[in-house]
């Protein structure tokens, strides 16, 4: 089995990466304990179309993988962020996101698929953007407003 670890987003803001892709099934967690959701789709060599969530609160990924690099769109057209990854010896880095609301990518794939690699990364995002979402939500309704 090979191994994917890594962390996106910073040292107190981020999540860390801890799975295990056996060729056909990516099995692990992107952060926490009670943090989690499901993941839909189809993931090929070449291409990702998922669906991180639900259907109403859920959110698409969809990626495009040529050579070295891995472009597409998290969350929709409208109100999503750009993913623009690059493949440098064994590992994964980039950004989700835009130049300040979005986050670095760094990860050491072990063996593990580049489209693997990018949805995990995608999955990570999504997880570090809800709960800054909660916290943002807790911290208005702790100041009245």
């Amino acid at each position: 089995m090979s191994e994917l670890n890594g962390r996106i987003g910073g040292v107190t803001q981020g999540y860390d990466l801890h799975a295990g892709w056996n060729g056909e099934r990516l099995d692990g967690r992107i952060g926490g304990t009670f943090a989690g959701f499901d993941a839909d789709g189809d993931v090929t060599a070449q291409s990702v179309s998922v669906r991180l969530g639900g259907r109403i609160d859920g959110d698409d990924v969809h990626l495009q993988i040529s050579g070295d690099r891995v472009r597409g769109r998290y969350s929709g057209r409208i109100d999503g962020k750009d993913i623009d990854l690059r493949v440098s010896g064994d590992r994964l880095h980039g950004r989700i996101g835009g130049v300040l609301d979005g986050k670095d990518v760094n990860l050491t794939l072990n063996g593990v698929p580049v489209e693997v690699a990018a949805l995990a990364a995608a999955c990570a995002y999504k997880a570090l953007e809800d709960q800054q979402a909660q916290d943002a939500s807790a911290a208005s309704s702790s100041s009245g407003g």
